[in-house]
């Protein structure tokens, strides 16, 4: 009797910090097991996918180096005697990245609301997902082609191209930051009788900002990138004037080309970095 009613006296003695440890110990060591099953669910994904993505050729990097100096040394000495051209198709470029960045914008911040599950209920929030989901499972390049086929070639397409798969990319990444809110000041708002649109202007709307201007932000110098490439299946903008380059091996012309997109890249990111600090 004595032995139990001390260990009831000092489990009764224990501390709410003491209970509250042996619940994070608990939790700690769930953790820790689930960190070891991702890391061994890693390790076997990389072991299988060795031969298929044939990592055996890392080799090759090294024992064919010449062929790729030898193939580089044409693009050594650029030719920037058309860079009007050059720039001018640079510039058609940078506007198909600012326009199909603004649409996808435009969409996706009602749907990052809708496909954030503390905002709607599971019949919007799948559909809207499943959306999303097939919008950025298809490839910027993909688009392009399709609407090369429906719209012709030209700068529309690789805008809409962008807008579509973009849609989906931002709405995603709106959506996580929606998620994340401290749901405190929407309760309080909502303790007020505001509506349901009063509640996510004021409540969600002032807390995500900053995010979804880095992630619009972010994704504009990607699309600025993305852009160059739509152009070689006939986007319009400098990717198809590189194409032509260099399958007309001229790689003087193709080496002028890609300093003027690198030199954009740049000044793009640099543009980005001060709008991101003024903003936030």
């Amino acid at each position: 009797m004595g032995t139990t009613s001390e260990t009831v006296a000092s489990a009764s003695a224990a501390t709410p910090a003491d209970r509250a440890a042996n619940v994070n110990a608990g939790r700690d060591w769930s953790r820790s097991l689930w960190n070891g099953a991702i890391l061994v669910g890693l390790i076997a994904a990389l072991a299988i996918s060795w031969g298929s993505a044939e990592m055996g050729r890392w080799t090759f990097l090294f024992t064919d180096s010449a062929n790729m100096a030898e193939y580089a040394s044409g693009f050594l000495r650029p030719d920037f005697s058309d860079w009007r051209f050059y720039l001018e198709e640079m510039i058609v470029t940078v506007e198909i990245a600012v326009w199909g960045t603004f649409l996808s914008l435009i969409l996706s911040v009602p749907f990052g609301i809708l496909c954030a599950h503390n905002m709607v209920p599971w019949w919007v929030l799948h559909p809207c997902r499943r959306l999303m989901d097939f919008f950025r499972a298809i490839h910027e390049v993909v688009w392009a082609v399709l609407f090369v086929v429906a719209v012709g070639l030209g700068p529309f397409a690789g805008v809409m191209a962008l807008f579509i798969h973009n849609t989906g990319i931002m709405a995603k990444l709106f959506s996580e930051a929606v998620e994340a809110i401290d749901p405190r000041p929407v309760e309080g708002i909502r303790s007020t009788g505001a509506t349901r649109m009063q509640e996510v202007v004021f409540g969600v709307v002032p807390q995500v900002m900053p995010l979804w201007v880095s992630y619009t932000l972010y994704r504009f110098e990607t699309n600025v990138r993305t852009a160059t490439i739509l152009g070689v299946i006939g986007a319009g903008g400098i990717g198809q004037v590189l194409f032509e380059s260099i399958r007309g091996f001229y790689y003087p012309q193709s080496s002028a080309i890609l300093v003027i997109v690198v030199a954009t890249v740049v000044l793009t990111d640099l543009l980005s970095q001060q709008l991101r600090r003024f903003v936030t």
